[in-house]
């Protein structure tokens, strides 16, 4: 047995060298080299040792090359000048989508259409889903001072929808607009059965905020929470969700009562929320919220941002994404009744992959997609914000 003959331990205090079995290591000022017979490296004494890097996987939504998906029909009366803000349902290997239309009659009117795969819609579906009965569909000879504060529709009407599917009942709640003085939020509901075959049976609908009041951005979500049904009706400066047993409480004499004066910076002083986008979506980490907020140096421009919520305690915020997930830069976001907005209403999840719905510049139907898994992972790596307020004009 040959014994292994070790290297003598030279050490130097000039050259500051140590000779081992592994080879040399040397320290030159602040650095330590250590060389072998394969590979040199070097070692900074002022600088903290580097932690692997994690790989950033990038989760803005992609958008569709078929955008617009929905876009107004010239000689549609009911949908000739735009085709927005949709909201959307998966059922069955379908997505059912529900849209903001204004016709002839500047009167906002809901629109359905029909997509097999989430992108193609069935122009064959297209068919008035839902409208006022209080708002007949003729043309107004004065227009409102609210339109715009109401989100364009020059006559009223049914505005903003979002769909929840509980319980075999599909819900829907949208924001009631008189033309002139009242926005308020609305609900009402008709059957699964009723929904899918296109027999609009429609139960009488309530208003849900009091009288005197602009509300806007009302969600129900799509499980109980505790045994209860839940109705988010603000994100800041605190999420706001009201409970009950039953939704027969919200009879047109109860109302719920939410912020609606003012708005709030969230988390930096450049950061305007203006509210929830659609239902909330329950994944393995919490509740997935997407909501709109603009930015004080861009404050012309409505974004989408994200975050999730507790699962048990949906007023609690466990990640909140830290730059915008969707930004109006495309001329479908831009060229339109309201440049520089892009508008959420709905979201599904479909063999895996998140898609959003969104309206673009007040005119025209969007959808944009994400891999769920991979878009969560991104997201439960952002840091809640810390929630500032503060009062701006309404």
């Amino acid at each position: 047995m040959v014994a292994l003959k070790k290297k003598k331990i030279i050490r130097r205090v000039g050259a500051k060298k140590v000779d081992s079995l592994s080879g040399s290591i040397r320290l030159r000022g602040r650095k330590i080299i250590k060389k072998t017979k394969k590979k040199t490296k070097v070692f900074d004494l002022k600088k903290p040792a580097k932690k692997p890097a994690r790989k950033i996987i990038h989760f803005d939504l992609k958008r569709s090359k078929q955008n617009p998906i929905i876009e107004p029909t010239l000689h549609s009366y009911w949908e000739s000048k735009a085709t927005f803000n949709p909201t959307a349902l998966y059922h069955d290997g379908k997505v059912h989508i529900i849209y903001r239309a204004i016709g002839d009659s500047d009167i906002s009117v809901l629109g359905y259409a029909k997509s097999d795969d989430g992108y193609s819609i069935d122009k064959d579906s297209k068919d008035i889903a839902y409208y006022s009965k209080q708002r007949p569909l003729v043309r107004r000879k004065k227009l409102s001072r609210l339109s715009y504060i109401s989100g364009g529709g020059w006559g009223g009407g049914c505005e903003d929808p979002r769909l929840t599917l509980l319980d075999d009942q599909v819900y829907l709640i949208y924001t009631a607009f008189d033309g002139w003085g009242s926005v308020r939020m609305a609900m009402t509901s008709i059957s699964l059965e009723d929904f899918i075959s296109r027999n609009w049976n429609w139960k009488e609908p309530v208003l849900i905020s009091p009288p005197g009041q602009i509300h806007k951005n009302w969600v129900l979500f799509p499980e109980r929470i505790k045994g209860k049904y839940a109705i988010l009706h603000a994100i800041s400066p605190t999420i706001m969700i009201d409970y009950f047993d039953s939704l027969d409480e919200l009879d047109g004499e109860n109302f719920i009562h939410s912020i609606h004066q003012g708005s709030v910076l969230w988390g930096s002083r450049d950061k305007l929320v203006r509210g929830v986008g659609p239902a909330p979506i329950k994944t393995k980490y919490g509740w997935l919220v997407l909501y709109h907020k603009m930015e004080s140096h861009d404050s012309h421009r409505y974004k989408l941002w994200a975050m999730i919520l507790d699962a048990k305690d949906p007023t609690k915020i466990l990640y909140n994404s830290q730059h915008p997930i969707l930004e109006p830069d495309l001329w479908y976001e831009n060229e339109g009744y309201k440049g520089g907005v892009v508008y959420s209403c709905g979201a599904v999840v479909k063999d895996g992959e998140l898609f959003v719905y969104y309206g673009g510049a007040d005119k025209v139907s969007c959808v944009a997609t994400a891999n769920l898994d991979a878009f969560l992972e991104e997201l439960k790596h952002s840091k809640v914000s810390i929630l500032k307020s503060t009062k701006i004009k309404a």
